[in-house]
């Protein structure tokens, strides 16, 4: 039984889909060549694999997992905000339309503000984590904001954070030519707010969050034969050790691990 009331399980199933077909070449099966193409550290994965008590099998897969996550957070960006396309009353803007806004709320019967301001437009600006933006960056979108706020008077300007430090809904507070600016209509505001401003439904987030797990399972069952990835690093690199003609298996793999960034130093 579905139970979100705002948003479809078949929508919600699809963008769950998208957002994983968004991973794209990430999903490919890692092999050596591309397991070292920018050449990975040896000293590093060997101090890592003994120092933390793991397998060869364990630091592989870990190497393998952090090369895939370095570019994952965009994916996750394009589940967070495409996801208000399905959601009365929200848009989503292509890339660079309608000033570049990442979600637009429009609600004809008002928008109610914590601190009692009414307005009819909310243009969020979005990002996946608190501190991912630097000072010259806040400085830009608080700039852009307060330009919105002078086009348009009956509108609030939100920066929405998925991963914020604490559930709000506040004035945003920010600096400017090293001057501290804040407007009550400029507002910072942690994910969950706004799924619950925008959908009435003051655990709409937690909500989603509850029927996630078993849609994303759902989804990669039915695209499992396009996505699920074969790795071969840890086949590969124990068929080199096979080769080194050291008796010890452990010092044996060490070697093959070695010979990926040391290959053509002395000695090796």
């Amino acid at each position: 039984m579905w139970t979100l009331t705002f948003i479809s399980e078949e929508d919600f199933t699809n963008h769950v889909k998208a957002t994983i077909e968004k991973y794209g070449e990430k999903l490919e099966s890692f092999d050596l060549k591309r397991f070292n193409k920018n050449i990975i550290d040896p000293i590093k994965l060997i101090f890592d694999k003994t120092v933390y008590q793991a397998s060869w099998e364990e630091i592989v897969s870990n190497e393998i997992f952090r090369q895939r996550d370095k570019s994952n957070n965009n994916d996750i960006g394009y589940f967070h905000q495409r996801i208000f396309n399905y959601i009365d009353k929200c848009r989503v803007p292509d890339n660079g339309k309608e000033g570049g806004w990442d979600v637009i709320y429009e609600n004809p019967e008002g928008i109610f503000l914590p601190d009692g301001s009414v307005v009819h437009t909310v243009y969020v600006e979005m990002k996946n984590k608190h501190n991912t933006m630097n000072s010259a960056s806040a400085g830009k979108t608080f700039i852009k904001m307060q330009n919105q706020l002078l086009k348009d008077d009956d509108c609030a300007c939100f920066l929405v954070e998925a991963i914020a430090q604490r559930s709000q809904n506040i004035k945003w507070e920010t600096t400017v030519d090293k001057n501290k600016v804040g407007h009550k209509l400029i507002r910072r505001v942690s994910l969950d707010q706004f799924y619950a401003l925008v959908t009435g439904q003051e655990d709409a987030f937690y909500q989603m969050c509850m029927v996630l797990p078993d849609i994303i399972k759902k989804a990669v069952d039915e695209l499992s034969g396009s996505i699920v990835p074969h790795d071969t690093v840890i086949d590969e690199l124990k068929e080199l050790a096979k080769k080194q003609n050291i008796d010890d298996e452990n010092l044996a793999v060490a070697m093959a691990v070695y010979m990926l960034g040391f290959g053509s130093y002395k000695g090796f």
